[in-house]
């Protein structure tokens, strides 16, 4: 007797929590590989306009390649769920129930300020239309607790405009600004807390002109340290060099010889 087929589609669960405006969340077994899939609400499945919504978000997203935003896989129909966008498994926390439940850490806050702004520019780079990038939108996967970005884009133009690019930094600082309230206070957040505060400025012409002037600035955080030392330690050779050539350094008696080896006879 033959082995009887096992099905594709195993231990479909929904994630309520991961849910969307027009959108529900499940994991699942593809072939005992877990994946994530995404399909309308039971109330939109049945509309042309959702439809085409979903078909044209798995188009404008299937071909981003970027190591911290979710990568699709497929789009095909699921049983009882009707057509899904099929991702990676990405199960984990979101950052924003990170910082409910109190587990922000250095980690974290390096995570954000490196990972998710290289996100924000391969998103700004290909011009996708995307929601706000909010902490609901950042999860943490479960195992290596890499930072990736979903719900990423639902279209692409030819360029974003500059409200767009200024929203994004303001998001951004809102962000960073929020993970700060619950780290201790010391001169690295402090740095940190000047940059949120610039990508939050009620003026837009007062924030970074772009995620580049973003990464600058985050990156000369880090070297001002390196650069202070090296300041330190010039100063420190200069005033050192300059004692040795005044009359207040040490002068050799000529007085005083150093006594010769008697020579053998």
């Amino acid at each position: 007797m033959p082995d009887k087929v096992q099905p594709k589609w195993t231990e479909i669960e929904h994630l309520p929590e991961w849910d969307e405006e027009f959108y529900e969340v499940y994991t699942a077994k593809k072939h005992d590989k877990w994946l994530m899939l995404k399909t309308l609400r039971p109330e939109f499945r049945d509309k042309k306009e959702y439809r085409e919504m979903i078909e044209k978000e798995f188009d404008v997203r299937y071909n981003l390649a970027h190591p911290h935003i979710v990568m699709i896989n497929d789009f095909e129909e699921v049983p009882g769920l009707g057509m899904c966008i099929i991702t990676d498994d990405v199960y984990g926390d979101s950052l924003a129930k990170i910082m409910r439940d109190g587990k922000v850490d250095a980690d974290i806050l390096n995570k954000v300020v490196t990972q998710l702004v290289e996100a924000m520019d391969y998103i700004q780079s290909n011009h996708i239309i995307h929601h706000p990038i909010t902490a609901d939108r950042i999860i943490f996967t479960d195992k290596v607790h890499n930072l990736k970005v979903i719900d990423v884009g639902f279209d692409q133009g030819k360029h974003l405009s500059a409200t767009d690019t200024s929203d994004d930094i303001y998001n951004f600082g809102v962000i960073l600004n929020n993970l700060l309230d619950r780290l201790p206070h010391d001169g690295k957040t402090e740095e940190l807390r000047k940059v949120a505060h610039r990508c939050m400025d009620p003026d837009p012409r007062r924030r970074y002109r772009d995620i580049q002037n973003l990464k600058m600035a985050l990156t000369n955080r880090s070297n001002n340290r390196l650069y202070f030392i090296i300041i330190v330690f010039l100063s420190l050779m200069i005033i050192l060099l300059a004692w040795l050539n005044s009359s207040s350094a040490p002068v050799k008696d000529p007085a005083v010889e150093v006594p010769q080896h008697e020579v053998s006879q």
